[in-house]
């Protein structure tokens, strides 16, 4: 999974920011999160360890046998790319949502946990 920049398409695809915006709703207010989808579109790419994300998240690892894990992973070994993590910062809590991509997270997380992870982060 060396071929860290060949696994990741250069931009979060444009139905990601409807996915953030529907899970960021369910922790935030209908302005925040509005704020929140702004700001990640126009957010620039950057990149973290896939390790260092999870820290940050505090989310569990999900396994493959998770069927969204599963499939990620296959897409990678097909050669398919994935589309970049959108990061939103939870300083009151200090830690970090994944706003979009947990499943994408884990596939890759899986296969290399020192992988760089292209993501949008606000």
């Amino acid at each position: 999974m060396k071929r860290d920049k060949k696994n990741w398409l250069k931009l979060p695809e444009e139905h990601d920011y409807p996915a953030a915006e529907s899970y960021l709703s369910l922790i935030y207010d209908h302005e925040t999160t509005v704020r929140f989808v702004n700001a990640l579109k126009d957010a620039p790419m950057t990149a973290f360890k896939a390790k260092d994300i999870f820290r940050a998240s505090r989310l569990p690892l999900l396994g493959t046998n998770n069927s969204h894990v599963r499939k990620n992973q296959k897409k990678l070994a097909a050669g398919r790319k994935l589309s970049p993590l959108l990061l939103v910062r939870d300083s009151s809590h200090g830690k970090t949502i994944i706003a979009d991509g947990y499943h994408r997270m884990c596939a890759v997380y899986l296969l290399d946990e020192d992988t760089s992870v292209p993501c949008k982060i606000v």
